[in-house]
């Protein structure tokens, strides 16, 4: 049995061989691949003069990724701040110069507009995306919603007109039947969604022990 003999320029060959930049995701992520993808409506089996299905699916991806809804509603004139119910304060009554035009509150409850019939997910397919392949462990689902930038002050009283409302990155952990609410965790400075010790959060943040 002879030894391995390591030769002394072993770096610089090393360094000689290095190749050029990956294509691979080197990017540190908590959200699973397929919870990016959109949904296609279109066979697995590829027509004649039809674009294959991976080929459509990446399209749409990168189209959706040129999206914010911040900047779709300021084009409407949208201000997301204002979305968010405050309470009632007869002391900041606007004037009736700016309500001339409104003949409604400012505020509509949500329901008013909720209507899931053209969602192209259902709440339990969306959740579904967090399952990898040969997992059993469901990660979180990326996606925004609008929460008050202080959450000290958002917890205690959400409804605080000192409160500042931004559409912000989550994942979204978990969703109840009862209530059609989310379960949101806003994500760190590198997109991940972690709890306080810094370790991924997993099926919607229970635990084997509770």
């Amino acid at each position: 049995v002879t030894k391995l003999k390591v030769p002394g320029n072993f770096k610089s060959l090393l360094d000689q061989q290095m190749a050029g930049p990956s294509t691979e995701g080197l990017t540190e992520s908590d959200f699973p691949v397929q919870s990016f993808k959109p949904k296609v409506q279109m066979p697995f089996k590829r027509i004649p003069g039809q674009n294959p299905r991976k080929v459509e699916e990446e399209r749409r991806r990168r189209l959706y990724l040129t999206f914010d809804i911040t900047e779709l509603l300021a084009s409407k004139g949208i201000d997301s701040n204002q979305l968010m119910p405050r309470h009632y304060d007869p002391d900041n009554i606007p004037p009736i110069e700016e309500t001339r035009h409104s003949v409604f509150p400012i505020y509509l409850p949500l329901k008013v507009f909720d209507n899931d019939e053209y969602d192209c997910r259902t709440p339990e397919e969306w959740m579904s995306l967090g399952l990898e392949p040969g997992s059993c462990d469901r990660k979180p689902v990326p996606g925004k919603a609008l929460l008050p930038t202080d959450d000290v002050l958002g917890h205690e009283d959400p409804k605080s007109h000192e409160l500042i409302y931004e559409w912000i990155d989550v994942g979204v952990l978990d969703y109840d039947k009862e209530t059609e609410l989310y379960l949101v965790h806003k994500t760190d400075k590198k997109g991940l969604v972690r709890d306080e010790e810094g370790k991924p959060i997993l099926n919607g943040g229970i635990t084997r022990e509770g």
